[in-house]
């Protein structure tokens, strides 16, 4: 069909179709929007293992009698190869094949993330999630009874998953600057517990009656989400493609220009800074403590998105989706606690000091309380993914140069997701021996993101000097002392 519609027209790309149908200033909310849901997919695809643990290796003589055969077996309703003694020892290296090939991947998916358009790896990087995915819960259906199939739909599903974090809070940093960052990624953030919320209620639905549903359809709906990413997503406010010359040009074209520098404009276009490198990255003040920081925080966090169900059906004796669906008062906790800790960190101007002082106060309460630990423990895991991630990114010293984001992110998720591999796998080593030892273990690492992170490199101790410096340069009427001109001038505060 010809029509003069630009909507139409086939030369178009999909982000230029996006200029037409939205005006420039709600790009903003777009994208906002679309990688909260691209996010939540990504967590979304990743929740249903910790849903169907159980469904693996029931407790068979709950149901009655072996229906197959007069044997008082009781595995016979277990999967193998999950129906042996050892299979929270399978369990731990399902979790740990995804998670080891997420923590090696990640170090690598910033610097593609830095080279390559953000839009067409993330959509590319969705699609492929979603198929492993999807192949994970057909070995359901295909009546696959071999664990190396399993571990390779692991490590494949991990490797591809590298390419959400970086890209999305690229993104998002890419649009809001650094004024109310810790509030609107704290909210934005909270497409982590989201999408773990979904996750178990979208798998709790076919865990009983046939567990592969409980993986393809995750899959499916994050591979919808890639595609609609494809064509919606635009990277950056200097990507816009209303500014560009040429009908139909992406967010950057091949060149590695973006279409600002290609409008019309009497100014020369400044040359693009180089991508920052690895150890460039580490230099940046902060990125290695909160690195540290991250991986014991993230080690308590996915020990309990990984173990929490299970734990529930052991102690508890609860059903599978009965477990699963309390397991989400954690992540409903998650939501709150990275919302205020992105506020708190705003009105304080406290990032290290925010994190350090929630990661205290969760310690005795890991054990207790699901959704106040989720919101003490997940508070400080989402500070740092995204405000402090991207507040680093373009850290000062960079002068300017806006592609060390996707590294720095890179880095410190990729630190912290060597913890998230860690938690798992000591959970299934230490749980045999009694759930108040993988407890004393969480409380342990809690302690330590807190003495190993920025506490230790003073990052707190500079902060209450700023805070007790401002406080010396007011006056009785709250009024803030500014040396202007060779005297002090007041200015309302």
């Amino acid at each position: 069909m010809r029509t003069g519609h630009p909507a139409l027209s086939p030369a178009l790309s999909p982000p230029a179709l996006t200029s037409v149908l939205l005006s420039p200033r709600r790009y903003r909310g777009l994208t906002l929007v679309l990688t909260f849901l691209c996010y939540t997919s990504y967590h979304l695809s990743r929740k249903p293992i910790s849903i169907v643990k159980s469904q693996l290796h029931p407790n068979c003589s709950a149901l009655g009698p072996n229906p197959h055969n007069d044997s008082n077996s009781s595995t016979w309703c277990s999967w193998a190869p999950f129906d042996g003694d050892n299979y929270k020892e399978l369990f731990g290296a399902l979790d740990n094949a995804f998670l080891v090939a997420y923590a090696i991947g990640m170090f690598i998916s910033g610097i593609f993330g830095e080279r390559l358009p953000l839009r067409y790896y993330l959509s590319g990087g969705m699609v492929l999630s979603g198929l492993f995915t999807a192949l994970f819960g057909l070995g359901y259906f295909w009546d696959i009874h071999v664990l190396w199939y399993f571990i390779v739909m692991q490590v494949c599903n991990g490797l591809v998953q590298t390419t959400g974090w970086p890209s999305v809070v690229a993104c998002v940093g890419n649009w809001f600057g650094k004024g109310k960052r810790g509030l609107i990624m704290g909210i934005w953030n909270s497409h982590t517990s989201v999408g773990n919320i979904l996750g178990s209620l979208i798998a709790g639905a076919w865990v009983s009656s046939a567990w592969g549903l409980s993986f393809v359809v995750p899959g499916i709906i994050i591979a919808v989400m890639g595609i609609i990413c494809f064509f919606f997503l635009v990277e950056c406010e200097w990507c816009d493609p209303e500014h560009s010359v040429t009908p139909g040009s992406g967010p950057l074209s091949l060149s590695g220009q973006s279409s600002m520098d290609r409008s019309d404009s009497p100014k020369e276009p400044a040359e693009e800074p180089e991508a920052i490198s690895f150890l460039g990255a580490l230099r940046i003040p902060g990125v290695v403590e909160f690195s540290l920081c991250l991986l014991f925080a993230k080690l308590v966090s996915y020990t309990f998105l990984y173990w929490l169900p299970l734990y529930i059906v052991n102690v508890a004796h609860f059903g599978a989706k009965e477990a699963g669906d309390l397991s989400t008062l954690f992540d409903v906790g998650g939501i709150l606690g990275g919302i205020f800790a992105g506020l708190i960190s705003d009105y304080t101007g406290g990032r290290a000091t925010t994190c350090c002082v929630m990661l205290v106060v969760a310690a005795p309460v890991v054990s207790s309380m699901l959704i106040v630990c989720g919101a003490l423990v997940n508070g400080p895991y989402a500070l740092i993914t995204t405000a402090v991630s991207a507040d680093l990114g373009t850290h000062e010293s960079l002068k300017g140069n806006a592609k060390a984001l996707s590294t720095v992110t890179a880095i410190i998720d990729g630190t912290g997701s060597i913890g998230a591999a860690l938690g798992p796998l000591l959970a299934g080593l230490i749980s045999p021996t009694g759930w108040n030892n993988v407890f004393y273990m969480l409380i342990a690492a809690d302690v330590l993101a807190c003495l190993v992170g920025p506490s230790s490199a003073g990052l707190v101790l500079a902060e209450i000097k700023i805070w007790e410096s401002k406080g010396s340069n007011r006056d009785g009427r709250g009024r803030e002392r500014r040396w202007a001109g060779g005297q002090h001038v007041l200015v309302s505060g």
